[in-house]
């Protein structure tokens, strides 16, 4: 899916032509689709499956929308298209690029053969739209993937593997056409023992749980997945059997194997989740300074006040500073550079923090008005949030780079 990174690439804070017009194109379909109908779906809590036909009809909803934007050799373009999008409404954002999770997985673990058969099925077409869905966590396995207990068993007799368990807190679980699964297959070796299998459309034993009512980001659908016996052929294991025999072989004599299945999902789009936290936070900040110039107290725009013009000042320099630790990592992660001081993780931790603390800014400027429904801050505010919990905590992000810049294994 992702054109192989250039040798060097000069990193530029200016974007070109190219990526301002993708920008821009993004940018209208968030203002003119996604932001009419936010606050329909976010009282809904349905997936907004016509926003979806929109989008896809225009090709933002298809592989080749993750395809060029993950193609730019300077890794900018994901991040801007990203944040445009969020800007426009976080929980549709999610039901756009919640199919991304499984993209993402397929394209970092599979065989190039497995990414062409199953890229295109988590998205069908206009007029029969499919979903992916990535299942990792489980109910005592969230931050702590070393714990998970959904196992994959081979079936040499019918070359098939077998997966038993119970995943939660799934974007798309139940309702997507593919699942990708995370499972054990050695318990012996822990996180090592854990490999990623694609479970068809229509499997037989795969069902969805509980749906979950979210505080925010509601018109992203989040659920209960079971698997019950479920038969997969041997060919939907990423990466294939060899591979895996290979790595379980080295990690039973002690060598180093690299990245698990699911860090390796999650180190790849951190820089992602910062930027979506990013569109949020933006949102807020342009919707309060507006607000602070247009609303008169004592004679004159509050925005006079200091401690409101203050805050503005504030909010647009956290926000920017976020977005330039975000950039970095997306252009690391794009030109194969190591996160030796878990960059990835800094751009996620800070756009997330700066997210929830922005919109909370934007509601104490509109005051009254930032705690109703009739603006959308205080949706924001809700749907801000979600980014300092999923695909990482802050207190993980917070362990990854305390880890990284100590060369310590701290608990």
């Amino acid at each position: 899916m992702v054109a192989e990174a250039p040798e060097a690439v000069a990193f530029s804070l200016e974007l070109n032509d190219e990526q301002k017009q993708f920008q821009q194109w993004v940018h209208g379909f968030a203002e003119d689709v996604m932001r009419p109908a936010a606050s329909e779906w976010d009282e809904r809590e349905e997936t907004p499956w016509p926003v979806l036909e929109e989008a896809a009809k225009i090709g933002i909803y298809a592989p080749g929308f993750l395809a060029h934007a993950g193609a730019d050799p300077t890794g900018l373009t994901m991040a801007v298209a990203i944040e445009e999008m969020f800007w426009g409404d976080a929980g549709i954002g999610m039901a756009i690029m919640g199919t991304g999770l499984a993209i993402a997985a397929i394209a970092g673990n599979g065989t190039p053969e497995q990414t062409a058969e199953w890229l295109p099925q988590c998205y069908g077409e206009p007029g029969n739209l499919k979903m992916g869905a990535f299942c990792v966590s489980e109910p005592d396995a969230g931050s702590d993937v070393a714990a998970l207990k959904t196992r994959a068993v081979y079936d040499e007799a019918g070359d098939e593997w077998v997966l038993n368990g119970q995943k939660t807190w799934i974007s798309n679980g139940g309702i997507a056409a593919v699942h990708v699964v995370v499972a054990v297959v050695d318990p012996d070796l822990g996180a090592r023992g854990h490999a990623s299998f694609v479970v068809p459309p229509d499997t037989s034993g795969l069902t969805q749980g509980t749906k979950f009512k979210k505080h925010g980001i509601r018109a992203s659908h989040t659920a209960e997945v079971f698997l019950d016996d479920v038969r997969i052929p041997g060919k939907c294991l990423l990466g294939g059997r060899e591979k895996l025999d290979a790595r379980l072989a080295k990690a039973r004599e002690g060598s180093s194997t690299g990245v698990q299945a699911a860090m390796r999902t999650f180190e790849a789009t951190r820089p992602a989740v910062g930027a979506m936290a990013l569109g949020v936070a933006r949102a807020a900040y342009e919707y309060a300074l507006d607000y602070a110039k247009e609303r008169h107290q004592f004679g004159q725009p509050i925005i006079e006040n200091q401690a409101i013009s203050f805050t503005l000042a504030d909010m647009k320099t956290e926000i920017d500073a976020a977005r330039l630790l975000v950039w970095r990592a997306a252009w690391m992660a794009r030109t194969r550079k190591p996160f030796l001081n878990a960059e990835g993780s800094m751009s996620k931790l800070k756009a997330s923090e700066v997210a929830v603390w922005a919109t909370e800014r934007a509601i104490q400027i509109l005051g009254g008005m930032g705690y109703v429904r009739e603006t959308p801050v205080e949706r924001w505010a809700r749907d801000a949030k979600i980014f300092t919990i999923f695909e990482g905590t802050s207190e993980i992000q917070r362990l990854v780079v305390a880890r990284a810049i100590s060369g310590m294994h701290l608990t």
